[in-house]
């Protein structure tokens, strides 16, 4: 289905290399909810080797995309950036976004390395969508029903 070897290979490689060529993940992110007609809500995995990780350090925060905005939970999942996003109505999320990053400190971003793993041996769907002209692969736990609200 998809080279679990290169998106691990690329994730190490990723630490050491320049992404400066690369779409921002935010870029991404906008671009993904927009391809997918806003959806009420997605998951998906991004290979961090595949983006520049402009979002790192956020955890839980309000997106704005054409009008609408969504609940984003976001995590380093190496070797992915993972995703959640609902689209809901904005709310102060600083008090949860200091509380997730408080715990991916404490524990040392282990649970986040597992999803990750997780990720990458359990995901079974995948779209290639484009982004600045460059292909960017999303890898989803299962096919997608965009248009349920749960």
């Amino acid at each position: 289905m998809f080279d679990r070897w290169r998106i691990l290979s690329g994730g190490l490689l990723s630490i050491f290399r320049s992404s400066n060529h690369l779409p921002k993940s935010s870029v991404v992110l906008s671009s993904i909810l927009c391809s997918s007609g806003l959806p009420y809500w997605t998951a998906f995995y991004v290979p961090r080797y595949q983006v520049s990780n402009d979002l790192w350090g956020k955890s839980h925060f309000n997106w704005q995309v054409e009008g609408e905005n969504y609940h984003i939970l976001r995590t380093g999942a190496f070797p992915f950036i993972k995703f959640h996003c609902s689209n809901r109505p904005v709310e102060d999320l600083q008090i949860e976004d200091i509380f997730y990053r408080a715990l991916k400190i404490l524990n040392l971003g282990l649970p986040t390395f597992a999803y990750g793993l997780a990720g990458l041996v359990m995901t079974g769907h995948m779209e290639i969508f484009q982004v600045e002209n460059k292909e960017i692969t999303l890898f989803y736990w299962y096919k997608e029903d965009r248009g349920s609200p749960n």
